[in-house]
């Protein structure tokens, strides 16, 4: 018996109904959000601190499209196709003056990003019920409305086109194989993190996948590159290490909403007023015992991919690539909103099993946009671009901080206990016709 035939308990409706309660969890988070923005003029933490913000992970990244001196001014760290993206799909005329500017004469752009964003729902949709009609409603309401998501349409953040693509790549929806790995390259070029994801082809040694995927990444950069004629391989490994030391410094930030203890770990370490609020111990736990967490569920990751690759056809393909996803997340924060891929491929889960119900339960926690302010760090006047008026606005540390990364270091322990489990325990098959030509189905 292999993880991906084992039978499945979410058909029956105890699980159905722990299912649906969670995702109403979710809608009663989004009501919740809903009600404090009418009363207050701005979206509540854990959504971003800045109040007059929206949009502008993508206009300032735009605004640099249309403007020299991304890598050499700026300083980004994107590969060129998010540029050579944005070009097409903005007004240039737009960016003249400010990003701010533009954000309110580019109305493409907005179109785009929720384009995008309903789209993503389309195809969270149609992947699931692909994989199980029963459990696909309450999971799409969670993972494409839920809290990652509507925090990655709050910023107006490239990772709604990169999920696009995630989705097709991952969400076995696609049969060609080219197509694919079309896909798969745009992931990387958008979010050179996903190169990770593609670890199941290593562990099952689909060679001419990794190939493909290989010069489709290539492909993907080369074309990119040409169309700005910026990002080399040197700027972009240059600006990364001066992303780190910069971002190394924002502590506030860097935690604010974040999926890793390592970050707040560091933070703890740091002379910085944030350890006013805590109680000694409480650093003493996060800056010593956290780590050990971390790295143990690095280790045990580790040992999932060693065994997986004397038995690559045991564990499915979203369960690989989840574990990938889980240790990105849990080694370094890329960004809340960059747990839409671990999420994505969790979702793909059956309710059977202590340790996979685990995992489920703590995704749909993760999708639920709720937050509690345990202490208050920042709070003023400043003007709100959604509400188009000037709002006082708390912000602080919460609860969300401390449990968020915990949810998603508890997934990567649940998994990868599942995965040792059937890996020790189950039979190995031998390859099939589907999983030699469409391994991402698998």
């Amino acid at each position: 018996m292999t993880d991906s035939t084992v039978p499945t308990a979410s058909r029956f409706w105890p699980a159905r109904v722990v299912e649906w309660g969670l995702s109403l969890c979710v809608i009663a988070g989004i009501v919740w959000v809903a009600a404090s923005f009418v009363k207050t003029g701005y979206l509540p933490q854990p959504f971003i601190y800045d109040t007059n913000d929206t949009f502008m992970d993508w206009f300032n990244t735009a605004y640099w499209t249309h403007h020299s001196g991304a890598y050499s001014v700026w300083r980004t760290v994107y590969p060129p196709l998010s540029f050579a993206f944005l070009k097409l799909t903005t007004i240039g005329a737009c960016y003249r003056d400010s990003p701010f500017w533009a954000r309110d004469c580019d109305w493409l752009s907005k179109a785009w990003i929720m384009g995008f964003f309903v789209l993503n729902l389309l195809l969270v949709a149609r992947s699931y019920r692909a994989d199980d009609p029963a459990t696909a409603p309450p999971r799409t309401i969670a993972m494409a409305i839920g809290l990652p998501m509507l925090f990655a349409l709050e910023r107006g953040n490239l990772i709604l086109p990169c999920f696009t693509a995630f989705a097709l790549a991952y969400g076995r929806l696609l049969k060609q194989a080219w197509i694919q790995w079309t896909a798969v390259a745009l992931t990387v070029n958008f979010k050179p993190y996903l190169i990770l994801a593609i670890a199941p082809y290593l562990v099952r040694r689909r060679w001419r996948w990794l190939e493909g995927c290989a010069f489709a990444i290539l492909g993907v950069y080369l074309i990119a590159y040409v169309a700005t004629g910026a990002g080399t391989p040197m700027e972009l490994y240059d600006n990364t290490r001066n992303w780190v030391q910069v971002v190394g410094a924002m502590f506030w930030g860097d935690i604010f909403y974040s999926t890793s203890f390592a970050t707040l770990s560091a933070a703890m370490k740091e002379p910085i007023p944030l350890l006013i609020y805590l109680d000694s111990k409480i650093v003493d736990l996060v800056a010593t015992g956290l780590p050990v967490l971390v790295h143990g569920g690095q280790a045990v990751v580790g040992l999932v991919f060693l065994a997986s690759a004397f038995r690559p056809y045991v564990l499915s393909h979203a369960r690989t690539g989840a574990l990938a996803m889980a240790f990105i997340l849990t080694t370094q924060s890329p960004g809340g909103y960059s747990e839409v891929f671990l999420l994505f491929l969790v979702f793909f889960e059956r309710a059977a099993g202590p340790a996979r119900i685990t995992a489920l339960v703590c995704a749909y926690l993760l999708c639920i946009p709720f937050d509690y302010i345990l202490v208050t760090i920042s709070q003023g006047i400043s003007h709100s671009w959604l509400s188009h008026r000037s709002v006082y606005f708390t912000f602080g540390l919460s609860v969300g901080q401390f449990v968020r990364p915990a949810l998603i270091l508890l997934i990567e322990y649940s998994l990868a206990f599942a995965s040792l489990v059937t890996l020790f325990g189950g039979v190995a098959r031998a390859p099939t016709a589907a999983s030699v030509m469409a391994p991402a189905l698998q």
